[in-house]
Parts: C-alpha cells; structure tokens; sequence
C-alpha cells in the first residue's frame, strides 16, 4: 500500500477533472428540448393585433398568478408616512414607510423638484425599483435606495417626482430572496412563492401612493431599474395599466438565455445561476419572457443592457426583442419599442442612464430637444437616507414567505351522511386541480411502453431482470425486477433514492425498485451541491419540478411492471422523500392497489418533502393520504407514536365516510 504522502501528491498532480455525473447530458439535453418547445412560438399563437387584445386579460390574469399574485391582495391601508425631510442640491427627499400589506413595510426616499412659483402645480413621476445594492455600515442596513440615488436626484433636478423603492431582502427591514437560491426552501415552488411578486407587489402599491400626491400628475407615470429593479420594472409593466411608459435596464432575457445558456462550467449552465429567485415568475403557464415584455404594448418601452453583461447575454435579449417588435407592430407603434444596447459589462454605465433620461423626457415630457447629460448631484450620506429609526413592531419582512403562504385547510363536514356525499366530489376536484397545476407539464403520451430487458441474472432462485424504459421524450430510465418463481401475486415496487433499495422476493410476492430522473443511472449531480441546487432551479422555469417529473416516472414504471408482470396488482413503497413521490404516483392509478409509506412528509414545508408547483395551495400530505386512501390500501410507518396525530385528517375522512382503515404505525428500532 502507499504511503498517505506519495497518494495525496498523485492526486493533486492529476489535472484530469472529475468525471460528468452519468445524467447530466441527459438533463442538458431535457432542458433544451423544453425550452424549444416553448420558444417555438413565443406568442403562444398570436398573429393579430385582434387576437391578441382578446387574449390580453387572460394572459394577465396567468402572469399574476405565476408571481404568487392569486387571488390579487386587497389594497389594504397604506398608512403612508414622511419620518423626515433633506433639502438637496436642486430636489427635496421625503423619507417615507409604507406597509404594502399589513406588517409587510416598505422604506422609501420620495424626490421632488424644490418648488418654484414659475413651475406647474403638477410633475410627471417615475418609480425607480431597485437593483441588488445595498449600503451596509456598522451592521446597519440604509438599504439599496442609497446605492441608487443618483436616478432619482437626476429626476428630480429635472422635473419630475420619483419614488425610489427598498428591495425586501435588502432594505432597512432585511426579507429573503434566496430560498431555492441558497437556503434549500424548495417548498417556495410548491406555493408557487417568488419574492419578485412581493417586488412587484410593493411596486404597484408605490404607484398607489404616487396617485394620492397632489404633486403628480397621474396620467405620466414612468417605471425604471436596473438588474434586480430591472426585473421588477418587466413584472411591473405587465401586471399595471396605469403607468404610461418603461425603461428596464439589464433585467431580462429569454427562455433559452436564462436555462441553457452562460457559462461553460457544469454550475453556471443557464444565468439563471447568477440570479436570485426574485427574478422569475413560477412559470407553471411555460412562458417566453418576449411574452411578458409584450404586454406593454403599445406603451413605450425601451429595453437597455450593455454588450458584455454575462448575466443577461446578448443574444438573450435581442432574440426576446423580436416577438415584441411584432407586437407593437400589430398597433402602428414600432418607435414605441426600442433596444439601447451600449459598450459595457452588467454596470450601471453613464450611457444607459442617459439613454433612459432621454426616453422618460420623450415620452412622459414630449420633450426632444433638451440636451441630456450626466450629471446627478453629490451624493447624500445613508444615514441622512435612512426612513425608520428602529423596524416598527409586527413587521413581517423578516418572514414574508412564511406569512404570506399558508398551509391549505380543508374542512370535513361533521356529519357521516353529508361526508359520504362530499368526499367523493371534494377528491375528484383535488385531482383535477393538481393535474392542472402542479402536473401540466407531464407529456400526452398514451401509448404502451415498451421496455428493454438489458440485464437478466439468475442467483439462488432469485432471477434479477433490469430494464430500460422511455419516460418520456429523453428521459430514458432503469427499474428492476426480483422474482422467485412465476406465481407473484402482487409487486412490491419501491421508489429508490440515494440508497439502493432492498430486492427480496417471495414467491408470492415480487419486488421491484425504479429509479427516477435524476437518481442512481441518470444521477445529474451530486446530491446537495450546489450544481444540483441550480439544476432543481432551472425546473421551474419550463413549468416542471424535479419531483414532478419523478411522479410521472413512476407511473411510467408501473406501466412496465403491467407489461412485463402482466397485470399482476402493484403496491407503491418509499421513505422520505420518496414516499411522498410514491403517494402522489398512486394517485388516480388503478394498477395501484396498496401504498406504504415510511416516515412520509407531514408538509410541503418539511425539509423533507418533494416539491410540486403550486400544489400546497390546493392540498397538503395529509390530504394526499385520504385521496390515495378511497381507492387503495394506505399504511404509513411513522417515527413514533406521537407522530400519528399528524395523519388525523385521513383518519377522520375515513371514519367519516365509511372508507377503509389507514394503518398507522411507529417504525420499530
């Protein structure tokens, strides 16, 4: 054997790289099939300027929902307040808190040209969203209104009143923006949480604001960021009809950009990696984003970014420009649309500022002549800045996710005669729902499957037959099967995770395990990493989660175990996490007669939990476990005792309506 020194020296002079995971070609190649399928008709197939007025509420109405935004919050009080006033060189600065919903407060600096008796009574407004900069001194959060005051001071010596908003996650209240970023909060894609609705939640309440100041002239109203105020600026002309003109810099592109391209290292494939989650939409109606900037038209909107901005690449943006263009050609109005495109990295570079001053003076001023320059003022310190002297009481900022997504209640009726009635009604919406929501973006394949046997072994009288399946179109994936003999009457088919399922068959009873996207063969990375962490990201953006696509690969697989066991009955088995994809598997299959699940989720939010999009806002676990439950046989195998009071909504449903006992019990040690 060597010695440690002369191993570890051989290791570290090998310059080979580490080996590709064996799935991850096959994931690339997934995504990009995706992703043509919907960037083949960025539209969604309309043609006509008619079409697309007709459509236009609708895909409204599904843009709000895919940012967390339905049903769309009650327009609560404001309760708008100034803690202070700065005179500056040229504009005034209110500091302003409002709560854009109750305990969800936001800091704010309002600018205004000092007044002058020989000017109007009235100013057009921008609102200015900020971008990823916060100014932190001393561990005290001035938040990213600092960072940006330039913007607004420049508007502000020119004529305008401007609004400059905190980011939750970096405002004088710090909220969070990376739960699937760096936190591992998968369960934000299963409420179908983003924190760009909250941006753009915050946003629309800003212009709320604007419209109660008699200093604003209501009717030129404009919006602009950069990057992260970017991306808000986008969410925001596609939710508002009010305001009449847009200017986002460096804050989007599209489908294909932000999944499949960036840079060639195996983390960073889609700039997605580069962003935080607060720059996208669930994107469970499987969007192109040429889609969302679409819906400014025929307002006028330009487009910025400079050349040499890796995080929202060239071609990226210029390739969503062109579906646009078309758009505001339908109304006569291509001048309205615009790509300024100047020399630079993701900067925020004198000539967008002066590109986009020069577009507000445009379109909200009608003015074409006065020479732009840049030339913002001296900069004010953050603590002169700075709105609140402590966070006020209640504030829920710190957990916005938390407070704004609760678990799904579902109450059973208390009567046994009018449960027997509703249960089977309530099932059947539940069902509906999920397929609808969570589950859309499974293939329309119903045709046989047809595996390949590529392994055949006979040991000890237990003959092990692997085979290779299509799940669907490139996901191609292995199960295998155990029997003893050739009188199975049922299979026992376990959905396999990190750990190797068990393959003990009796005579009566064969097993089988199948091995999901992304595990064991087709294993993309390795678990808990940070290229797994993007991988899992990426999902979201064609309409999918990692575990949705899992679901469907199951019930893929016993459709092979009926082909290849004829028919024989299949009892879905799984721990963890893999026992929550093996309940949602048995949902609505007939094949399937009996589920055991070990030590199952409780929650979407358990660490533990497989994500589904959006369907924590139509059921949880538990709910699960009694829809499984009317049609099959349900044993859940719990830590503890104590841990079945967890499981009493099924439990009551079955009481209730006469179904059959689920069986509870602790695991044994």
């Amino acid at each position: 054997m060597l010695p440690a020194a002369v191993l570890l020296l051989s290791l570290a002079a090998d310059p080979k790289p580490p080996p590709s995971p064996p799935g991850e070609a096959m994931v690339e190649k997934y995504f990009r099939a995706k992703v043509g399928e919907i960037a083949a008709d960025p539209l969604q197939g309309i043609t006509t300027k008619a079409e697309w007025e007709k459509r236009r509420p609708e895909l409204r109405k599904q843009f709000l929902a895919m940012m967390g935004l339905d049903p769309v919050p009650d327009r609560t009080k404001l309760n708008a307040r100034v803690t202070g006033t700065i005179q500056g060189e040229g504009f005034v600065v209110e500091k302003l808190v409002f709560e854009s919903r109750p305990g969800l407060y936001v800091t704010a600096n309002v600018y205004s040209p000092k007044p002058v008796p020989s000017t109007p009574a009235k100013y057009p407004a921008i609102l200015y969203v900020c971008g990823h900069g916060n100014v932190v001194e001393d561990k005290i959060s001035y938040g990213s209104k600092v960072s940006y005051q330039h913007h607004p001071a420049w508007f502000a010596i020119h004529g305008y009143v401007c609004i400059i908003l905190d980011t939750l996650q970096l405002g004088e209240i710090p909220g969070e923006h990376h739960g699937t970023f760096r936190l591992n909060q998968w369960w934000w894609q299963s409420y179908g949480y983003t924190p760009g609705g909250v941006e753009l939640w915050n946003a629309i309440r800003a212009i709320d604001y604007l419209e109660t100041r008699p200093d604003v002239d209501t009717k030129k109203i404009g919006v602009t960021g950069r990057s992260g105020g970017g991306a808000t600026s986008w969410w925001v002309l596609a939710a508002d009809d009010r305001p009449v003109c847009f200017a986002p810099v460096a804050g989007i592109a599209d489908l294909f950009a932000h999944v499949c391209e960036g840079k060639t290292d195996r983390l960073r494939n889609g700039v997605i990696a580069g962003h935080c989650d607060c720059m996208f939409m669930v994107n469970r109606h499987r969007w192109d984003f040429p889609l969302v900037a679409a819906l400014a038209a025929p307002r006028p909107l330009l487009l910025g970014n400079s050349d040499a901005d890796d995080i929202f690449p060239v071609d990226g943006y210029r390739r969503l420009a062109r579906p646009v263009t078309k758009v505001y050609e339908w109304y006569d109005a291509a001048e309205r649309f615009q790509l300024l495109e100047t020399v630079g990295p993701h900067k925020d570079t004198p000539e967008l500022r002066i590109g986009v001053n020069v577009w507000m003076n445009r379109w909200l001023k009608g003015d074409t002549t006065s020479e732009v320059k840049d030339d913002p003022p001296p900069k004010l310190t953050p603590k002169q800045l700075k709105v609140l002297e402590k966070t006020p009481e209640g504030a829920i900022n710190p957990d916005v996710p938390g407070m704004l997504t609760r678990p799904v209640t579902i109450d059973i009726p208390v009567s046994s005669e009018v449960a027997k009635a509703w249960w089977p009604k309530k099932r059947e919406e539940l069902l509906k729902e999920l397929t609808r929501t969570s589950f859309a973006a499974w293939p329309q394949m119903t045709e046989q499957v047809a595996p390949e046997r590529i392994a055949d072994a006979t040991t000890e009288g237990v003959r092990v037959r692997t085979y290779s399946f299509e799940s669907e179109p490139g996901v191609t994936l292995q199960l295998q099967l155990a029997t003893r003999g050739t009188a199975a009457k049922r299979v026992r088919l376990s959905v396999a995770a990190d750990a190797p399922a068990e393959l003990t068959p009796t005579d009566e009873v064969a097993t089988a395990v199948v091995f999901p996207r992304g595990v064991g063969p087709t294993r993309w990375a390795m678990p808990g990493s940070l290229a797994e962490r993007h991988i899992r990201r990426r999902f979201p953006l064609i309409g999918e989660t990692v575990e949705g696509g899992q679901v469907w690969d199951v019930r893929r697989a016993v459709r092979v175990l009926g082909v290849v066991m004829k028919g024989v009955p299949v009892e879905l088995v799984g721990e963890g996490t893999s026992a929550g994809i093996a309940l949602y598997a048995s949902l609505d299959v007939p094949e399937v007669t009996a589920v055991t699940l070990t030590r199952p989720p409780v929650s979407f939010r358990d660490p533990a939990s497989p994500a589904f999009l959006g369907a924590a806002k139509i059921l949880d676990h538990p709910h699960a476990v009694a829809v499984a439950a009317a049609a099959k046989s349900v044993k859940l195998i719990v830590p503890t005792s104590a841990d079945a009071n967890a499981w009493d909504w099924p439990v009551r449903v079955q009481q209730r309506t006469g179904g059959r006992a689920i069986e509870i019990r602790p695991q044994s040690k």
